[in-house]
């Protein structure tokens, strides 16, 4: 999930149409109530975000440093004007990349993509599991280096498993980053929908299935 900070509703709801087209979800928030949420939520609820988009505020340093205190996900400012001075006042604020307006939501998944390798020390524009290739800016999966064409919130799921290879994820985990932690108009049990999907697909690809489920502790990847 992608949170949206700025002052203009219009802006946030743009955002949250145009990353919904890419199967991303987000939140978008004024800087006055982005505040009081980053100080008070969960840290479950923030590790699902994961990136901060930082659009027009009037003291952009107050949300880019609560950012800071609270999470390690990428900060990045969407700047409407060239001003040096504004530039580098927001890496000093904390901010990983500032971008000039207008650029596509793909650029962005793409800086947010490059910008967590990087964190995390990470060469590579994808993960490798097994005979699968899964990126993580938007492109469709390979396998055996054939592309594997899915629907948006399938290729969402299965970049998210390969972003956890290490570990399990609860469907409540997938569900936050997929759809986000504030849409209520959609039910939990859909990723069970999209995972069923996802599988029969990789399976007739693959000849096996490559996602392991066990009942109360979530998914993973294997090989």
């Amino acid at each position: 999930m992608i949170v949206v900070v700025d002052e203009r509703e219009l802006v946030t709801d743009g955002y949250t149409s145009l990353f919904g087209r890419e199967g991303v979800a987000t939140a978008g928030f004024g800087p006055g109530e982005f505040g009081e949420w980053v100080e008070t939520a969960a840290e479950d609820d923030l590790k699902a975000v994961s990136a901060f988009l930082l659009g027009q505020c009037d003291t952009p340093e107050k949300p880019a440093r609560s950012i800071r205190d609270r999470s390690n996900a990428p900060v990045i400012a969407l700047s409407e004007q060239n001003s040096l001075e504004d530039t580098l006042r927001l890496f000093e604020y904390g901010v990983d990349d500032v971008v000039r307006k207008p650029v596509h939501v793909r650029e962005i998944l793409a800086r947010i993509a490059a910008i967590s390798r990087r964190t995390q020390q990470q060469d590579t524009s994808f993960t490798e599991v097994g005979p699968m290739r899964i990126y993580a800016d938007g492109r469709d999966p390979e396998i055996d280096g054939e592309p594997l064409p899915l629907p948006r919130r399938e290729r969402r799921i299965l970049e998210y498993l390969a972003g956890n290879a290490s570990r399990r994820v609860t469907k409540t985990q997938i569900f936050n980053a997929i759809y986000g932690i504030f849409d209520e108009e959609v039910e939990e049990n859909v990723v069970e929908s999209h995972i069923s999907k996802l599988r029969k697909k990789l399976r007739t690809r693959l000849g096996f299935d490559p996602i392991e489920s066990k009942r109360y502790l979530g998914y993973r990847l294997v090989t």
